[in-house]
């Protein structure tokens, strides 16, 4: 009946989850790639790199990862340097290891192995417990003809809409 209990619901949902929150999305993701498959990974950082995430300074859109050396890194994604830490800090664009397990790194190396395959962040969040977990896709560049196409099937979905909301 949407009441007030349904409100209720929604504000509990919300508090029972206090740790859990976006840092840095890439947006460009689902529009440069065919995303097939994602999975969450854990990341190795040091603690001037936590406490700048935890005050939302982050950027993964430029970024990638690579399957080297039997181990995954995530390269090139900006951590800005947490001033408070002095000469205790950290390098903002440093490679960074990113955990999965041995049988989620092989199917991702084979992936990669294939034309065309890359493997890119999506979304950088602090989960329930409060750990940092960046949510990797599996995708395939799309060619402009495809981001065309995404393009004007969004561009029809809001017109659409705008029709369906005229008529009633």
């Amino acid at each position: 009946m949407g009441g007030r209990g349904d409100y209720l619901g929604a504000v509990m949902a919300e508090k029972s989850d206090p740790n859990s929150k976006t840092i840095a999305e890439n947006r460009r993701a689902r529009f440069d790639y065919a995303i097939e498959s994602d999975l969450e990974a854990g990341i190795i950082l040091t603690g001037s790199e936590v406490k700048s995430l935890r005050i939302g300074q982050s950027n993964i859109a430029e970024s990638y990862a690579s399957v080297e050396g039997g181990e995954l890194w995530l390269i090139n994604s900006y951590i800005a340097p947490y001033m408070q830490a002095g000469v205790f800090g950290h390098e903002p664009r440093r490679r960074r290891k990113l955990l999965v397990s041995k049988r989620e790194l092989s199917r991702l190396w084979n992936a990669v192995g294939r034309e065309g395959m890359t493997i890119v962040p999506i979304v950088m969040y602090f989960n329930a417990r409060g750990r940092v977990k960046l949510k990797i896709g599996i995708a395939k560049g799309k060619k402009l003809a495809d981001k065309r196409q995404t393009e004007a099937k969004r561009d029809w979905d809001r017109q659409k809409a705008r029709i369906m909301k005229q008529n009633h």
